[in-house]
């Protein structure tokens, strides 16, 4: 696999001008004149100076190409307004949310076999799975992912061929996917820069997009929308280049484990489902026993788009495998997520669930529904931050999300 060209490292931050030239004279280069392309950018979830990369592509591409639209990779997130879509990537442009609510959406890319599912799971998972994508995406000459690369619970990191899986796929592959990530652990994968099992996945099922696949893979300077670099290159390399140098802007190192974290999360995350990243980021430096704090009191409930979470609550994975007959025919993103906010723990018939860490959320969500959902409540008018600040045995987190905690 050839190497992606990259400009930036981890030690400093790149100029609007530097992004600019790098992104028209990767795309000048790229062989991209009288071809369709669908630049496929993340929802607003992510921190990602969008209007500056989609201006550069339009300069880029207009006139060159025969066709330039853009795809939003909402996974199963909500959809964004026109009003939000102009702020999110900075200007008016042919934009497409990812419908994933709507059959049509979809093309039909074949599938995985049962003992490739096998091979790729390290024997976890043996059942074939069904490959749907953005129809878009396959209407397409290229796919261009525009986006960033952070630690993930996941997949290890984020970024690359994750934009098209889940990012704008069917459910099939997000089920099996994420539940693969929660059979081997939140904690297990979060940070690993290699071809973890999800990654491999998502490989495989990307091999089937009919369209040449490229991608400019960005990292982000955590709590700006400075970029400390840009890889360009197919979907693979320009995102193990990428993930190579987020490994080193976004992982903080602990010498000993805290007793207690307070994630102070900000407002693009406006429910649990994507605020959940104040835990996934921190539970490798909790001592056991000790308790995650998500401060969020703009977050209203816990996950605008499967309510299903309300009804399950949050569980560690034991408690799932455990009782699998009765879980098995939900959809297993929501099982994942559950177990990700959860992390570790154990599950038996006869003494029940035992938890690693303490989860309480200090939110606008209504404390009944929070307790029924297996969590902790602090009403935020009880949150002190100044007292969470001065307490040696807190680690409070300004911007919490997607800066990766672990212990040395």
């Amino acid at each position: 696999m050839p190497d992606s060209a990259v400009i930036g490292d981890a030690a400093r931050t790149l100029t609007e001008d530097e992004v600019t030239a790098f992104v028209q004279d990767s795309l000048a280069s790229a062989g991209l004149d009288g071809r369709s392309v669908c630049v496929i950018v993340p929802d607003a979830t992510r921190s990602c100076p969008l209007p500056l990369l989609m201006k550069a592509i339009h300069q880029a591409l207009t006139g060159r190409v025969s066709k330039l639209t853009v795809l939003v990779a909402l996974g199963t997130h909500a959809e964004m307004s026109p009003e939000a879509l102009r702020e999110h990537l900075g200007g008016e442009y042919d934009v497409l949310n990812h419908a994933w609510w709507k059959p049509e959406t979809f093309a039909d890319l074949g599938t995985i076999g049962a003992d490739r599912i096998g091979e790729i799971s390290g024997g976890r998972l043996h059942q074939e799975v069904s490959v749907k994508l953005n129809r878009a995406v396959v209407e397409h000459d290229v796919a261009l992912i525009v986006g960033p690369v952070f630690p993930h619970e996941v997949v290890g990191f984020s970024g690359g061929n994750k934009y098209f899986f889940p990012g704008v796929a069917g459910q099939e592959v997000i089920d099996l996917s994420h539940w693969l990530g929660a059979l081997i652990t939140s904690a297990s994968i979060i940070g690993t820069t290699g071809t973890t099992p999800v990654r491999a996945l998502i490989d495989e099922a990307a091999a089937l997009i009919p369209a040449e696949k490229l991608a400019l893979s960005l990292v982000v300077e955590s709590g700006t929308h400075n970029l400390h670099a840009v890889a360009f290159g197919d979907t693979q390399s320009s995102w193990r280049a990428a993930a190579e140098i987020s490994a080193q802007t976004h992982v903080r190192y602990l010498d000993h484990p805290v007793r207690r974290i307070v994630s102070l999360m900000p407002e693009r995350y406006q429910d649990i489902w994507t605020a959940a990243k104040g835990f996934y980021k921190v539970e490798p430096v909790v001592a056991d026993g000790g308790e995650v704090i998500l401060y969020a009191p703009h977050v209203r409930q816990l996950a605008a788009m499967h309510p299903e979470i309300e009804q399950i609550g949050y569980h560690c994975r034991d408690y799932f495998v455990g009782q699998w007959e009765k879980f098995r025919d939900l959809h297993w993103g929501v099982l994942a997520h559950s177990t990700h906010l959860r992390g570790a723990g154990t599950w038996d018939p006869a003494t029940g669930e035992h938890l690693r860490v303490e989860v309480t959320l200090s939110t606008g969500i209504g404390e009944d529904v929070v307790r029924r959902a297996n969590l902790n409540h602090l009403a935020p008018a009880d949150f002190d931050l100044a007292a969470y600040e001065n307490d040696p045995e807190t680690l409070v987190i300004p911007n919490a999300g997607e800066i990766l905690h672990r212990l040395r």
